[in-house]
């Protein structure tokens, strides 16, 4: 519920367009120099926090810069993404790739993040708005039924190649331990009812 909303709000506080988020996000290092933020900001689905809010967790002078609070917003909405994705992976589904659909899929270094939390190769298709293609592909199932939703989604839901991001072993930062830290958090702060 988060993503775009999330990193729409960094941008407008600092009154950037989409191309300058994306260069304050790059140039700031993976892991946002202990900056985390947890983006609840309108309640969350999964997990399940109706009443969440966002956090600002590790906050300094040092870090309290707007490309480092660009970033931990950035790496927090795709560290949420993860806690469903590991919820999948804990019930045997294990993707071989993500498809990323909507707006921010078109922003490089949101893919390559992706990629590293997810760690799983990350691709967005030729058509952005993957829901009302999804919409339209299930309609055209009903109605022309000598093909299946997955044959027609092979027909129309082509991957973009040249959108594609590879998790990289080595980027200086360790996303596991990220993850675990917002989830850790995520679950006190519910506890206490202060999300």
């Amino acid at each position: 519920m988060n993503v775009t909303v999330a990193t729409e709000a960094v941008r407008n506080l600092f009154g950037w367009s989409v191309a300058q988020l994306d260069a304050a996000v790059e140039s700031a290092p993976a892991g946002a120099d202990g900056l985390l933020f947890l983006p609840y900001l309108q309640g969350e689905r999964t997990p399940n926090l109706p009443g969440g809010s966002g956090v600002f967790h590790g906050l300094t002078p040092r870090n309290m810069q707007p490309a480092l609070m660009a970033r931990a917003v950035m790496e927090g909405v795709t560290l949420g993404l993860a806690y469903g994705l590991e919820r999948m992976r804990e019930l045997g589904i294990s993707p071989a790739e993500i498809r990323l659909t909507g707006g921010g899929s078109r922003s490089a270094v949101w893919r390559q993040i992706c990629a590293d939390i997810f760690n799983c190769r990350v691709v967005t298709l030729t058509e952005a708005e993957g829901a009302a293609l999804g919409a339209a592909i299930q309609a055209l199932a009903m109605v022309q039924t000598e093909k299946s939703v997955n044959d027609w989604a092979a027909c129309f839901a082509r991957i973009n190649p040249n959108e594609t991001a590879e998790p990289r072993a080595h980027i200086g930062f360790d996303y596991v331990a990220a993850r675990q830290r917002l989830f850790s958090l995520t679950q006190t702060l519910a506890l206490h009812q202060f999300l």
